[in-house]
């Protein structure tokens, strides 16, 4: 009855400081940091309160059932052979079986697990090497279509600078024919 009448105070407090809270909103801009601190500390305080309730209350129910299950064991009456103290051996062996086997199977799974990314590890380094000569091929050829642009440019060029001197020639023996003879 008392717990109820504290618990019911406490809630009461509470609304009060809900509304104290909206209240001090309105208050003037240099008291309403003031105001609202109180509010904060008040609510603090409340709840320090309801927590410290909730405690004693945890150790009345703690205290009210050690005391029930010290008197349902002063009260029970011991016989030589109760049928709850058979150990059940059969189902415990089928389930330590069942236990073991689900081991060796993950034993197997992580084997062959490991197997694989072994596998793997090894593809990798093959396709890493293949990779590699395919680089190396690939350097060679564009080296090689380097070279052949390379030839062509020059032929082209060469082709230029032939036509280039004939002309020269052709206009200097031109030259030479008109002011020698």
């Amino acid at each position: 009855v008392v717990e109820n009448e504290i618990q019911a105070r406490i809630d009461n407090i509470f609304s009060n400081l809900e509304r104290l809270e909206i209240l001090s909103s309105k208050e003037p801009p240099n008291k309403r940091q003031n105001a609202k601190l109180r509010v904060d500390q008040l609510k603090y305080d409340v709840q320090h309160l309801q927590t410290a309730l909730r405690n004693f209350q945890q150790r009345r129910y703690l205290r009210e059932q050690q005391e029930r299950q010290r008197e349902e064991l002063l009260a029970r009456t011991f016989t030589t052979n109760d049928s709850d103290t058979t150990i059940p051996i059969d189902e415990t062996l089928q389930f330590n079986e069942s236990l073991q086997s689900a081991h060796r199977g993950m034993d197997e799974l992580i084997g062959s697990g490991t197997n694989i990314l072994q596998g793997l590890r090894d593809q990798r380094v093959t396709l890493k090497g293949t990779h590699k000569k395919i680089l190396d091929v690939a350097n060679m050829l564009g080296l090689s279509n380097t070279v052949m642009r390379l030839i062509e440019k020059r032929a082209f060029q060469d082709k230029f600078l032939m036509l280039g001197g004939m002309a020269v020639t052709c206009v200097i023996m031109f030259l030479v024919v008109q002011y020698l003879t």
